[in-house]
């Protein structure tokens, strides 16, 4: 069989992603915060987008009117005249000078400088600075500062430390207790044992039953073997129970103290307000800049013909033209957004209409599919828009995936969302007798009975989303 090249011409349809329909993919799926500066980032960039704010606008209507229209304002609203002369009354010049009352002359005004957090490594350093070590001491401390982890947990083992230093283990331990002695209290632990028991000892509980528990029983502490504890140390299991709940006060990563991470703030994309008995959205971009065509550029184009013009004057209508279509395309892509995203909050509202009026307990199941079905749009634009975005509504500030979610069937057919499923849940175990907690067979029977189909392994996964306990760590004895 002989082989041979060949040249063949063949034509198929292909979705060719052209750089503006990626730049409209991408405005429809960031943030409102994201977008002011992007948009902000075009207004540098492109000299035809201008901002309009309030008084430019209103500027442009008082130039539109005519000078009878301006004649008329002047004669409707007159302006009366003072007839004293107060100049003669105020030699000193105050008249000059702008009245500021009191209580205002007294306001200190101060900049907003933003807070920066220190890091626990930077707090740590900072209380050995103040303890006057030795310098190799210094040194070895230095090196134990950063081997924590964000916990607060020394990460690397001591006898590893003592082998990159070159330090005897004696001295590292001498070393690691005087970070332990530092704040946060609890820092400096090699376990979770150690953290607990150092804590209790800053409190002056050492040789309690707290720290018996945690130093010679830890392991039936953490398996709740309350009564195998009770039996070992000679006490009752009201007490063991007691000293447990003393230990969960205790803070088992005390390095988060400090390091956390600074709080994220969430701004809602869309509002959602009622109004007699209809929900009116809103789109909340108040903080967009609001964009228009400058007319500067209009007259460069409508100069002289292309043919008329020189070689330097053809490249600038050119380079303009590009930068007004540009600029119409950017505005139309906003607007096309905005329409969007309110298109599909109305869909939303429409398909969860009872959580609105009722509360998370009338969720109803409900998938992307669906709500692109019903808006005439595709499954991806759908995605993109709820992507990153919230909604602030009066049952609160909700990210739009909420209220997407799988369903349950029920014995009369119809479908439960698996959020309510989950809310249910949390409500019975809120509700139980923590003598005798309920168990996920017993959550699943109990659901059963309220009809809704759910396996106990599904009330088991639902229960580990929620983080909370299985039964046998959930009981009490007191």
């Amino acid at each position: 069989m002989e082989l041979k090249h060949s040249l063949n011409l063949t034509m198929r349809p292909a979705l060719i992603m052209t750089p503006r329909l990626q730049q409209a993919l991408k405005l429809l799926q960031v943030p409102t915060l994201e977008l002011q500066q992007i948009l902000k980032q075009e207004i540098m960039q492109n000299p035809l987008l201008e901002e309009v704010d309030e008084v430019t606008e209103s500027e442009d209507l008082a130039k539109e009117d005519s000078p009878d229209e301006a004649a008329e304002k002047e004669a409707e609203d007159p302006v009366d005249q003072d007839p004293i002369d107060w100049s003669e009354y105020l030699q000193d010049g105050s008249f000059d000078r702008a009245f500021v009352p009191q209580s205002e002359t007294s306001i200190e005004f101060l900049e907003k400088v933003p807070v920066t957090r220190t890091t626990l490594a930077e707090s740590l350093l900072e209380q050995l600075h103040f303890l006057n070590l030795p310098d190799d001491h210094m040194e070895l401390a230095e090196f134990l500062v950063g081997s924590l982890d964000d916990r607060g947990w020394l990460a690397t083992p001591l006898e590893d430390v003592a082998q990159a230093t070159g330090r005897s283990l004696e001295d590292c331990e001498r070393v690691l207790r005087v970070i332990q002695a530092l704040e946060p209290v609890g820092v400096g632990a090699r376990d979770l044992r150690e953290c607990l028991l150092i804590q209790l000892e800053a409190r002056g509980e050492r040789d309690t039953l707290p720290w018996k528990i945690i130093a010679d029983r830890f392991d039936h502490l953490v398996n709740r073997r309350f009564p195998e504890i009770a039996r070992q140390l000679s006490c009752s299991v009201e007490d063991v129970q007691g000293a447990a709940d003393v230990i969960a006060t205790l803070n088992p990563r005390p390095g988060l103290q400090v390091s956390a991470e600074d709080p994220r703030y969430v701004v809602p994309d869309l509002l959602v307000e009622r109004v007699s008995e209809e929900y009116v959205v809103l789109l909340n971009d108040r903080h967009l800049p609001r964009l228009r065509i400058a007319s500067a550029y209009e007259g460069v184009l409508r100069e002289k013909k292309k043919s008329e013009c020189t070689d330097g004057e053809v490249k600038t209508r050119e380079y303009i033209q590009s930068k007004l279509n540009s600029a119409r395309w950017l505005i139309q892509t906003i607007e096309q957004r905005r329409r969007t995203m309110i298109k599909v909050m109305n869909c939303i509202i429409r398909e969860q209409r009872e959580f609105f009026d009722k509360g998370i307990a009338f969720l109803r199941p409900l998938t992307l599919q669906q709500v692109a079905r019903q808006i005439d749009m595709h499954e991806s634009t759908v995605s993109r828009v709820c992507s990153g975005k919230y909604v602030q509504c009066p049952r609160g500030v909700f990210e739009l995936k909420f209220f997407f979610s799988s369903g349950l069937e029920t014995e009369d057919g119809e479908d439960v969302s698996a959020r309510s499923a989950k809310e249910i849940i949390k409500t019975l175990i809120d509700e139980e007798d923590k003598r005798g907690p309920l168990s996920d067979q017993r959550i699943a029977e109990l659901l059963h009975g309220r009809g809704l189909r759910i396996a106990r392994r599904t009330v088991g996964k639902y229960r580990e989303q929620l983080s909370i306990l299985p039964a046998r760590f959930r009981r009490r004895v007191a």
